[in-house]
């Protein structure tokens, strides 16, 4: 191996030996501890410490880098404390996220460290956002993320290189190539010869690295950094290097042919490097004793330190509280002019107001930009705020979710909206996986919205009408709102950005522009959770939201004898469950409407808290109103079968009868 050291002081060679061997030391720790039982898990990165040691050297302190689960090196040489390392995998509370994760999943805005999720691909995306935040704050920053060769047959390795350059993002993208995903072997994973090739396809500057090389890596990453500051742009970087155990320790390395380990044993970049600085008398045995004895003091210390920590005491106050961000809403009261809008231009005016209120605010989404959108909601922001707070997306829905979220970490805020909410089925692993759970995981917020047009009665068929609130309902640590009137429409969005937890805002696309009313021109804010009690009566109660408050209203009007509670829900997670229960026991009857197909819906979970918390107070079972279980058809005779406005009155009726 030949190892160059150009400018480098001798003082600097020996840094970046202490910080090569230091994760060398630390996993060798564990493996022990692994067979004493006292470790239960361990992703091995030895013979790839190289790569994570050399990228972390050069970049700065607050650059950040998203690693994977063998790039201890990231971890050890950003200075994170050993002990809280120790934590972390122990599951001890002075880890990074309280025991609720493992191993590396975990992210710290302290050294600028993001990890990865099990699902791979959305941190590709999330470094997308990161670096977008930079690239708008023109700040000069570089973000590096880190993926494995298997994670390039991910869709979401293709959507963010592909966003990454056409956007111009300065992301270092890090494939290292070590062989093996899990079990499988490159021959399995891909045809070109070399993973780099595929940045050409994206018109993406790429290398390939010698991976055990740690002054090449230091030297090129030290080259590009400096060159992409002055020209912001991503770059694809593959190193091949070897895993040399297995993809966890409990799984070994029977699959892998004895050759192969043997080869790449002499290419120990540890060892190799080692020998080098001994060769060229910057590193002498007594020297080298030292630091390991230093390093390995370092480990038993903070191990020790770490098993006299107590083990984590269940809190249920604290589990549940840490779902969601605290977030105390800022009501804000409009002035008492008003202006007779639709739907759809309350919408437009309250994200319009709220592009004013929040500079770092930036909306995204196919189309959104001169074009307006695919219902001309934005339409007119372009001149007003720039491209580059609204910004067209390519077709990648799954990496521009990553992406807002990324721009939420590093401080920006983001309105991502999905052209039709159909279309979040290829979004949906980063909405439930991700942006639900952070916050849990390691206390970061998700300080996104993403905006969902959705709804039958359009005759547009099963892939542009679906109403699909309950995917996400039952996902804790997402909001879901889902109002029915301009007035609602407009101080609830104002409400999802300021909030930094993540909300699903749906908005029915056939309310767009048939629903009209009075609404206060100035910037004001709803509060979540707050159902909107619509008419009073003591007869039933009826419970609906979105569309289906409209066919209630219709039906009610049509039968001026029904007098009854009609509530509108506004948002389905927070629920009003106070306002539910006071209409239930008020009238004694009860009919929940929804346009979502039975099954599974709110409505069925709403009818269970009635049932366990009212049931001395019903004199009839709770009733549910909801679409056919089937898909939405296209053809009107069709979709007005499947729907369930048509049956409403009849199961009205045959409630007030019982």
């Amino acid at each position: 191996m030949n190892f160059e050291r150009k400018e480098l002081s001798n003082s600097q060679l020996l840094d970046l030996y202490k910080k090569i061997l230091k994760p060398r030391l630390i996993e060798e720790k564990m493996l022990i501890l692994i067979r004493q039982g006292k470790v239960s898990k361990w992703f091995s990165g030895i013979g790839q410490e190289a790569i994570s040691v050399g990228i972390t050297s050069v970049l700065d302190k607050d650059e950040y880098i998203l690693p994977m689960h063998r790039n201890l090196g990231v971890f050890t040489t950003r200075d994170i404390p050993l002990h809280r390392l120790f934590s972390q995998w122990q599951g001890k509370k002075n880890g990074f996220t309280k025991g609720r994760d493992r191993s590396f999943h975990f992210g710290t805005q302290e050294y600028k460290i993001i990890g990865m999720i099990s699902h791979l691909g959305p941190q590709l995306g999330i470094a997308d956002g990161i670096a977008l935040a930079n690239k708008l704050r023109k700040n000069g920053k570089v973000t590096a993320v880190f993926t494995g060769e298997g994670a390039t047959s991910e869709g979401d390795f293709h959507e963010a290189l592909n966003i990454a350059a056409v956007w111009e993002l300065p992301v270092l993208f890090v494939i290292e190539n070590n062989g093996y995903g899990l079990s499988t072997p490159t021959n399995e994973q891909y045809r070109c010869e070399n993973l780099a090739d595929k940045g050409v396809g994206y018109g993406m500057e790429s290398h390939v690295v010698d991976g055990n090389n740690l002054l090449e890596v230091v030297h090129l990453i030290s080259e590009l950094k400096a060159s992409m500051v002055e020209n912001p742009r991503p770059v694809l970087l593959e190193f091949k290097t070897f895993r040399m155990r297995g993809h966890e320790e409990a799984s070994g390395t029977k699959y892998v042919p004895q050759e192969l380990m043997d080869m790449w044993a002499i290419k120990d970049p540890v060892e190799n490097y080692r020998n080098y600085l001994k060769a060229t008398a910057v590193l002498s045995d007594e020297e080298d004793e030292a630091i390991r004895a230093e390093i390995k003091k370092e480990i038993d210390t903070d191990w020790a330190k770490v098993q006299e920590e107590p083990e984590i005491v269940a809190s249920l106050e604290e589990e549940l509280g840490d779902v969601y961000q605290p977030y105390e809403f800022e009501a804000f009261n409009p002035s008492s002019e008003v202006e007779n809008i639709r739907v759809i231009d309350a919408i437009s005016n309250g994200l319009r107001q709220s592009m004013e209120r929040h500079e770092n605010l930036v909306i995204m989404g196919q189309d959104i930009a001169e074009y307006g959108g695919a219902f001309k909601i934005t339409d007119g922001f372009v001149a007003q705020f720039g491209k580059e707070r609204v910004r067209n997306t390519p077709i990648c829905e799954s990496a521009v979710v990553s992406a807002a979220n990324g721009l939420s970490i590093n401080g920006f805020k983001a309105v991502m909206e999905m052209q039709f909410a159909d279309f979040v089925s290829t979004g949906f692993n980063p909405i439930v996986n991700l942006l639900a759970k952070q916050h849990y995981r390691w206390q970061e917020k998700s300080d996104v919205v993403v905006r969902m047009p959705c709804g039958g009665g359009t005759q547009a068929g099963p892939f542009h009408s679906q109403t699909n609130e309950a995917w996400f309902t039952k996902t804790p640590g997402l909001k879901v709102v889902y109002p029915a009137f301009p007035y609602d429409a407009k101080g609830l969005l104002n409400t999802a950005i300021n909030d930094p937890n993540p909300v699903l805002f749906f908005e029915h696309k056939q309310l767009y522009r048939s629903v009209y009313q009075d609404v206060p021109k100035d910037y004001y804010t709803l509060p979540f959770g707050k159902a909107s009690l619509i008419k009073e009566g003591t007869d039933v109660t009826i419970i609906s939201f979105g569309a289906g408050v409209h066919w209630a209203l219709e039906t009610l009007a049509k039968n001026p004898e029904i007098k009854a509670d009609l509530l509108d829900l506004r948002t389905l997670q927070p629920m009003d469950w106070d306002a539910i229960y006071a209409s239930v026991k008020k009238t004694n009857k009860v009919i929940i409407l929804q346009e979502d197909t039975l099954f599974g819906g709110v409505a069925s979970d709403i009818s269970a808290m009635i049932m366990e918390n009212c049931f001395e107070h019903l004199d009839a079972p709770v009733r549910r109103v909801g679409s056919l279980e089937s898909a939405i058809p296209f053809m009107k005779t069709l979709e007005d079968q499947y729907l369930p406005k048509g049956r409403f009155e009849k199961e009205l009726k045959e409630l007030l009868a019982y």
